[in-house]
């Protein structure tokens, strides 16, 4: 069924997007059980040409399911990049709601059925949270949890956005919410990317709710977090910040 059939058949067209970088012992599996947990939504791998052979592994799993779609991009050019890539490819396409969502297992695709009678309940964007109640984490060191709560903490409070957990990134957007959040000018990148939408979304008048997620930390692979991505969170956040209190304070012309 296409996305104009499933329409009239009263269902939203669902697409997942999964940006991968070095994921060939994950991608498989997380496909599949996105597959088997939203039968009705479609899967977008968006693979910064992966040497490990992941954009190869993608392709099979497309060349067997007509559900599963590959977006193969030059190289490796942050989250952020993949996730706009993404967006773009299916907003051109006329799905109606679109998933972020990592492909280590982190975020649990048995979970997103409840994301998604979030946003049938009225919600713009939905956010699975590890920091509101039923929320947690698992195999997480101290000091990740750390950096988790303190950069959302840091974020909420220098930013204003009333989000228990504006750095996670499992989401699901309307496709309206994105088409009016100013997506040409995103510059962010990683746990940036996600507050950067987050206030985005909060500033544009969109309705935002919080769903208690299970996150799992990934079992196979490397993490991509690094000590550049939280620099850069650090500065931009402080800089929007600055700018928004400031714009608060100072008279308009």
């Amino acid at each position: 069924m296409n996305i104009n059939e499933r329409r009239d058949a009263g269902a939203e067209a669902v697409l997942v997007i999964i940006p991968t970088y070095n994921e060939a012992d994950n991608v498989a599996a997380i496909v599949s059980r996105v597959r088997a947990s939203v039968p009705r939504a479609h899967v977008l791998v968006a693979d910064d040409n992966s040497p490990d052979g992941t954009g190869k592994i993608a392709d099979e799993l497309a060349d067997s399911d007509d559900r599963v779609h590959v977006l193969h991009r030059a190289g490796k050019e942050g989250l952020g990049a993949a996730y706009l890539a993404g967006f773009a490819w299916g907003i051109e396409r006329g799905y109606d709601v679109l998933v972020e969502m990592d492909a280590d297992g982190s975020h649990q695709p048995e979970e997103l059925p409840r994301l998604l009678d979030a946003l049938d309940g009225g919600a713009d964007l939905v956010l699975g949270s590890r920091w509101v109640p039923g929320g947690k984490v698992v195999n997480w060191p101290r000091s990740r949890e750390f950096l988790s709560r303190g950069g959302s903490l840091y974020s909420r409070t220098l930013l204003g956005v009333p989000i228990k957990d504006v750095t996670g990134g499992y989401r699901a957007f309307r496709r309206r919410t994105l088409e009016g959040l100013g997506m040409d000018r995103v510059a962010s990148q990683g746990y940036c990317f996600q507050v950067d939408l987050a206030w985005r979304t909060v500033k544009a008048g969109f309705k935002v709710v919080e769903v208690p997620i299970t996150f799992v930390e990934r079992e196979r692979g490397d993490s991509k977090m690094s000590r550049a991505i939280v620099v850069e969170a650090l500065w931009r956040v402080t800089a929007w910040g600055v700018g928004h209190r400031l714009g608060r304070l100072l008279p308009r012309r």
